[in-house]
């Protein structure tokens, strides 16, 4: 079956399309997808993994044209965004 594996970093995204075995799980994709060798940094480890903007269990089962997603920690304090943006309208 065909899925897809994303990331993105400031200035640089992957969206590879892959076919993986039926039963394929999400950690198993990304494995399978060579995304980990064209972005070093990510460390399956610390950062959450998402079907379609829910995180799911790295051993979570796959179906047909689901998108995997790594996501990066965040680094700012959501909450203060609205903040700056209108301090910046000032």
């Amino acid at each position: 079956m065909q899925v897809s594996v994303c990331y993105s970093e400031p200035g640089r995204q992957a969206w590879l399309r892959i076919e993986v075995a039926d039963d394929a799980t999400a950690v198993a994709a990304i494995a399978q997808s060579g995304i980990l060798a064209m972005f070093p940094s990510i460390d399956l480890a610390s950062q959450k993994i998402g079907v379609f903007g829910k995180v799911v269990e790295p051993g979570a089962p796959l179906r047909a044209g689901d998108r995997v997603e790594i996501y990066r920690p965040i680094i700012c304090d959501p909450t203060t965004v609205p903040r700056r943006a209108l301090a910046e309208e000032d």
